[in-house]
């Protein structure tokens, strides 16, 4: 208990330092970031360059990147038909623009099209980390502008709602009366329990994080994963002990996404899989240095034909997020960020993995 309150005031004092000495901050993150008084938070922050190194421009520049995420939210979330003019009264705007519109640059047309998109998301955020109950719980700060009953704004689980296929056909009974039969495909949201109006699940923020990632980046838009890149960054903000910092968790969970995507996009880029910027370069370099660290098992591995496609690709590109308990997960991010080698690091832990695997199979035989 000694050192663990000796190791809470080394981080006390590199944090409250004018200008952070990074290389002793990721020396002392290596070892795992405590939760205690938001350290893991604050910590996160500064190694995914959400937070410069100065101290004393933190609180300008969250600021500054909180009044810009409400811009994305209005800009990209408000359903095109509907906008409310500076004195709060809603008027169509549907004069020019329609959802009939064949114009391909139609915001209508934009809107179907990210319904698609959309429906993919939210499958994905309803199953995040299904073995904690943390994300289907209410957020204790929605978005007031998009759960508030008395505008018409859908948010996006409604959207997704709305997406629903109905099909009818003609069925005659006994009496040759011909009625028409109405059938309704499943909807994500069946299954699912539906929290009172005004409140908003965790699940539905990372969501709205997603969907404006992808607006932002239409040449990468959403690819199946990033949920599970999101899920860890956001737990981690929005179950903080600080109440301020839960209270901007979505803003915070969002650049800090984007920061690190900005590292590993290209392994969500099929297209460069074979290339040396994508996937398959990492994979390559996790089995050279197997080889070099075990032989035999790299051996074996050839041999059996089990390529690295097979157990390495989901390691490497989700960061080991599904292979481990969240909190495991959660320490191994501290590490991985930590390292200025983070994606050497990251071979580095899948090697070792393999070669644990591998050590009960030769204990067996002996």
């Amino acid at each position: 208990m000694a050192a663990f309150r000796v190791r809470l005031q080394e981080f006390d004092e590199t944090l409250n330092a004018e200008v952070i000495d990074m290389k002793r901050f990721r020396k002392l993150c290596f070892n795992g970031c405590p939760y205690e008084q938001s350290y893991r938070s604050t910590c996160w922050k500064l190694l995914l360059n959400y937070l410069p190194r100065e101290r004393s421009t933190w609180k300008q520049v969250e600021e500054k990147q909180r009044k810009t995420y409400a811009q994305f939210i209005d800009e990209m979330i408000i359903k095109p038909g509907v906008k409310a003019s500076q004195d709060g009264v809603i008027c169509d705007v549907t004069f020019e623009d329609h959802p009939l519109n064949p114009n391909p640059d139609s915001k209508w047309a934009a809107y179907f099209r990210d319904n698609e998109m959309l429906v993919q998301i939210d499958k994905d955020c309803r199953r995040l980390c299904p073995d904690l109950n943390f994300f289907q719980k209410a957020t204790e700060f929605p978005s007031i502008d998009l759960v508030c009953g008395n505008n018409k704004v859908d948010t996006l689980r409604k959207r997704v709602e709305q997406c629903v296929l109905r099909s009818e056909t003609v069925a005659t009974n006994r009496l040759g009366i011909s009625n028409m039969r109405t059938s309704r495909l499943r909807s994500n949201s069946e299954g699912y329990a539906t929290l009172a109006e005004g409140q908003e699940a965790h699940w539905e923020v990372c969501e709205r994080i997603l969907f404006i990632y992808a607006k932002l980046n239409p040449g990468l838009g959403y690819v199946q994963g990033m949920n599970e890149i999101l899920g860890p960054l956001y737990y981690v903000f929005a179950s903080d002990p600080s109440r301020e910092l839960r209270e901007h968790a979505e803003t915070d969970s969002f650049f800090c996404f984007t920061n690190l995507m900005s590292e590993i996009r290209d392994n969500f880029i099929k297209t460069l899989d074979e290339t040396q910027l994508g996937i398959g370069s990492l994979m390559n370099k996790m089995m050279i240095m197997l080889e070099d660290k075990d032989a035999t098992l790299c051996h074996k591995l050839q041999e059996q034909e089990l390529k690295p496609q097979f157990f390495a690709f989901r390691w490497l590109t989700l960061l080991f997020s599904q292979e481990f308990p969240l909190p495991d997960v959660l320490r191994i991010w501290d590490s991985l960020f930590s390292d200025e080698k983070r994606f050497s690091f990251l071979i580095c832990v899948a090697c070792a993995m393999l070669i644990i695997f591998h050590i009960p199979s030769l204990m067996c035989r002996l």
